[in-house]
């Protein structure tokens, strides 16, 4: 299976505490960067959420 994030130039990464409602912020920031070509993707595993931010524009320019 091919994971979504798989070709995206990854800027950074960051863990912490598991938050419930964390998917609005994420939400909120994918839909008013992507014009600047950000991404921002959300995982959680083990009581624990960690936010990647990806630069969609500079993976494209490979």
């Amino acid at each position: 299976m091919k994971k979504i994030h798989e070709g995206l130039h990854l800027i950074a990464v960051k863990e912490f505490k598991a938050y419930d409602e964390m998917y609005m912020i994420v939400d909120f920031l994918n839909k008013n960067l992507k014009h600047y070509g950000l991404i921002f993707g959300l995982t959680s595993s083990n009581g624990k959420d960690s936010i990647s931010i990806y630069d969609a524009e500079k993976s494209n320019r490979k």
